[in-house]
């Protein structure tokens, strides 16, 4: 099992981490939510538990809990700017369908 973070996710982690002055990395999961059924949730990590899957990432550690892997596995977290927006992005090939506002999915 493994998911990734690009480049651009990595350094966008890392700026946030030092403006924060503390935290390891982003704790990856899903939760019940949406008109699909599941959402993505991303927040910062000061630590692990035994649980937790740790994937390093060059410099921050990407952090997800058991029950949320078996729907991430493979995922490859992505941050992209397009003219005014811009955000975390989930490639995961998991995903079977998602809701028409793009804020839940299904497996």
């Amino acid at each position: 099992m493994a998911i990734t973070m690009t480049a651009a996710a990595e350094q966008h982690v890392v700026k946030h981490l030092q403006n924060r002055t503390k935290g390891i990395g982003v704790r990856l999961g899903v939760r019940t939510t949406g008109c699909s059924g599941l959402s993505y949730v991303l927040e910062f990590v000061d630590y692990t538990a035994a649980e937790d899957q740790v994937f390093d990432c060059g410099d921050v550690v990407l952090v997800i809990d058991p029950k949320s892997l078996i729907y991430l596995d493979g995922t490859e977290l992505d941050y992209v700017k397009e003219g005014l927006n811009e955000g975390f992005e989930f490639k995961n090939p998991n995903v079977k369908d998602e809701c028409g506002c793009g804020e839940s999915f299904h497996v």
